[in-house]
């Protein structure tokens, strides 16, 4: 059944209903185009994900209208990563980061779209892209642009004729969320040879864990196995909910438009979960698309998506070496234990609080003690760094 609130015609069509969809609508709007935003499931969508929303993606959904606060989550103030006896962490350089229930997250967006004026039609599919819009229950909405936000295996990316140039690998993640009182302000990123576990405070008396690993053997049942430290802190919690399980890969495309087209989040591209950059990613790419259709230079949007993508690329480059390599690991996370202010830099540049010229030097002090001869873990007492 088509639903009667389908118009005949508007600015701007948006395929997918999930965050970076209603992104990219909020921006559009913003700037004086009238769009509709149509999706095949129903509000509130949740998806499996580490939820920890950062402070580069709390500011770039502050510049599309969404705002973020205690209502809708947790704040954490740093990154924390664990391994065995060695734990190191950094401290966000000015505003702290938000934990937030993906259903909170997109049930807030949800109401910020209704609020603006923008057509929604849930539990709808879309037929087909026309040569003058979009096809949906057999008639053509007629529109000026057309966005594609419907994630990995995207459809619009498909008709458009747009496929992924380069695939990295395919790793699985499983999400869930346990009633216990958050025992951090930080978001904690537990290490193994066989993947990572992230805990993030969602609410005063719930975490949620996720883990991501390209091993099949690895998911919540296999906490005491990979992960002990961590199966210790929820011995005693309460499951909420069911687990949940969700893709993680990094793609990239050659174009993420094509003549009216243009593509965001997932369906434009990814990055592995490993550098929490996803949702933050999202959002910045919709706020520079809206800008760019009310300009009419979707030109300047893929030049930005690729100049924005670069860094969050480059991490989970990084990160994934050291997910594979159990040496190269160990001696980085005692490196960055040992030496916390420059993990405190290193963590400033992957949000965009400095530019990558201001950490050089870090980088090669880091590198340099990593691969120092003899470089090895410290010992437990002198593993752990904690600022106040």
């Amino acid at each position: 059944m088509v639903s009667p609130n389908l118009p005949a015609e508007t600015d701007v069509f948006v395929v997918g209903g999930g965050p970076a969809g209603l992104g990219a609508a909020l921006a559009a709007r913003r700037n004086g185009l009238e769009v509709v935003v149509a999706d095949r499931a129903r509000p509130p969508i949740n998806k499996a994900c580490a939820e920890g929303l950062m402070p580069d993606a709390i500011a770039a959904l502050h510049r599309i209208g969404v705002e973020i606060n205690s209502d809708h989550g947790m704040p954490f103030r740093g990154i924390r990563f664990i391994e065995k006896q060695v734990e190191a962490e950094a401290s966000y350089p000015r505003l702290h980061g938000f934990g937030v229930p993906r259903s909170t997250l997109h049930q807030l967006m949800v109401d910020r779209v209704n609020d603006a004026g923008i057509t929604t039609l849930w539990h709808t599919r879309i037929d087909a892209i026309a040569p003058s819009g979009v096809v949906v229950g057999g008639r053509t909405v007629r529109c000026r642009w057309i966005i594609g936000a419907d994630g990995f295996h995207s459809r619009v990316r498909k008709w458009a004729g747009l496929r992924p140039r380069w695939t990295g690998a395919r790793r699985i993640g499983f999400r869930r969320h346990f009633h216990v009182r958050p025992w951090t302000d930080f978001v904690e990123v537990y290490w193994h040879a066989h993947g990572q576990a992230y805990v993030t405070p969602v609410a005063p008396n719930t975490v949620c864990v996720a883990i991501v690993s390209s091993d099949s053997r690895v998911d919540m049942t296999s906490l005491p196995v990979f992960f002990p430290k961590l199966a210790a802190r929820l011995e005693d919690a309460q499951a909420i909910g069911p687990e949940r399980g969700a893709i993680s890969m990094t793609t990239r495309l050659d174009a993420v438009t094509r003549g009216r087209i243009a593509l965001i989040g997932d369906a434009s591209g990814s990055v592995d979960a490993i550098t929490g950059e996803g949702l933050a990613l999202a959002f910045r790419q919709a706020d520079l698309l809206g800008a760019a259709l009310a300009a009419e230079d979707l030109a300047a949007y893929a030049t930005a998506h690729r100049r924005i993508g670069r860094i969050p690329r480059l991490m989970a480059r990084c990160l994934l070496l050291m997910d594979g390599n159990e040496r190269l690991r160990g001696r980085a996370l005692s490196a960055l234990a040992a030496h916390p202010r420059i993990f405190d830099r290193l963590l400033a540049a992957h949000i965009g609080e400095l530019k990558p010229t201001e950490v050089a030097y870090d980088v090669i002090a880091l590198a340099l003690r990593i691969l120092a001869p003899g470089a090895s873990s410290p010992t437990p007492a002198s593993a752990v760094v904690r600022r106040q």
